[in-house]
């Protein structure tokens, strides 16, 4: 029941030991406070982190090549090592049971024109599972299929910001758009998590760009995913099986590094586990830290506090007061400044985060932000120690006997 005279004397005590409140509120606010920006700062990084491998399957492994380092089998060091369409096969034969999607790359720079809009763009030649690897999502039309790549067909894939550059707010949908002279039928217009850069691709059958430019069976790479129900440790080794095999297929020594190269995603989200576990256990211990700093520092207060008020708590009893309502005042008494000083670190904690947050981000940290239910819990186990604090003082002084109290003071 709300009692307006209890609430009265405990405003009149804040306000007679102003002092001790603004310590004990600047304790528990400042706890807070940190605690909100560590974990704040410590969010935008694991959102860095996430954002460097968006626009990617995370179970994909690139194949490309290189220029070897090693001499082998009368071999000479610096030779250039070039796929072709028989690598795409190779692999197929080799691994397919194991793969879950598959493409080669062959790619060119392009100028583009439709009408009076001119603008250079990467154009690249793929297999229709491109539009899976990097997680394209088609927003008007369709992606090109394996009919297309049988038919040579001249169509092509446009990123939704080169519809914006060459169209404006028009559909690019089923018009012509000249690439390096020659016309292609736009079918398709995609968005990409990847961001901007990746929204600016153009994707055409590899088939189509092969036949366009010389009739080449060159391809710069092959990309492809594992099956998902492979484990971390035998998508590693399934990556090391690519390297090796495709290193006897062109006579790279087994110890070149430069001539195959393999980039398996497995071994990067390793790394980024490894790292992201190291990040969160070392800021939940500064957190933790933080707190039971907090914890300290509210508790000691509150035994001062209730030590000071010995003689006051001893005329309370000597006027009748129980010692039910002594401690009762005391718990909402701390209460109440704790629950005050938690809400105001929270609310300055979020506000810095705020202001701060394009400078974080100009140092690549996305995002700085903090659960609530995280900080409010954090004020609520602060809350939960500065009642205990207080409880115990409390308890042992009202069973003082008022003369007792008195000849303390």
């Amino acid at each position: 029941m709300f009692d307006l005279d209890r609430w009265r004397e405990i405003f009149q005590a804040i306000s007679k030991n102003k002092l001790r409140t603004v310590l004990t509120g600047f304790t528990i606010a400042f706890a807070i406070l940190l605690f909100t920006l560590l974990f704040g700062i410590g969010n935008g990084l694991k959102n860095s982190f996430a954002e460097m491998f968006a626009g990617d399957a995370n179970n994909a492994i690139y194949v490309r090549s290189w220029k070897t380092t090693k001499p082998y089998k009368g071999l000479q060091v610096g030779r250039r090592i070039q796929f072709k369409n028989d690598d795409y096969k190779f692999i197929v034969d080799e691994f397919g049971d194991d793969i879950q999607y598959l493409t080669s790359l062959y790619t060119k720079f392009v100028k583009a024109i439709y009408k009076n809009e001119t603008s250079n763009y990467q154009l690249r030649g793929s297999h229709p599972d491109i539009q899976f690897l990097e997680e394209l999502v088609v927003e008007k039309g369709r992606f090109f299929s394996e009919f297309d790549l049988k038919k040579k067909a001249k169509v092509i894939v446009i990123g939704r910001l080169v519809e914006k550059d060459l169209f404006g707010r028009r559909s690019a949908l089923n018009k012509y758009i000249s690439l390096d002279g020659f016309n292609y039928k736009v079918i398709g217009v995609f968005s990409d998590p990847g961001g901007d850069n990746d929204e600016r691709y153009i994707y055409t059958p590899l088939s189509t760009l092969q036949g366009m430019y010389g009739n080449t069976d060159y391809i710069n790479n092959l990309r492809l995913t594992f099956r998902p129900t492979m484990s971390n440790s035998e998508a590693i080794a399934f990556g090391k099986k690519i390297k090796k095999k495709f290193q006897e297929k062109h006579q790279v020594a087994p110890r070149d590094q430069s001539g195959i190269i393999i980039q398996n995603m497995a071994e990067a989200n390793q790394a980024v586990g490894a790292v992201m576990f190291g990040l969160t256990v070392g800021i939940l211990i500064i957190g933790l830290g933080t707190l039971i700093a907090g914890i300290i520092g509210v508790s000691n207060i509150m035994v001062f506090v209730v030590k000071e008020r010995t003689k006051e708590l001893g005329i309370r009893k000597a006027l009748g007061a129980t010692p039910k309502s002594i401690v009762g005042m005391i718990i909402q008494e701390t209460i109440l400044i704790t629950a005050i000083a938690g809400y105001s670190g929270l609310l300055a904690g979020t506000a810095i985060l705020r202001f701060i947050k394009p400078t974080l981000e100009e140092y690549k940290i996305i995002d700085p932000s903090v659960s609530d239910v995280l900080v409010i819990g954090a004020t609520i186990t602060l809350i939960l120690s500065g009642l205990l604090a207080g409880y115990l003082p409390a308890k042992r002084a009202a069973r003082i006997k008022p003369i007792e109290a008195l000849n303390a003071g």
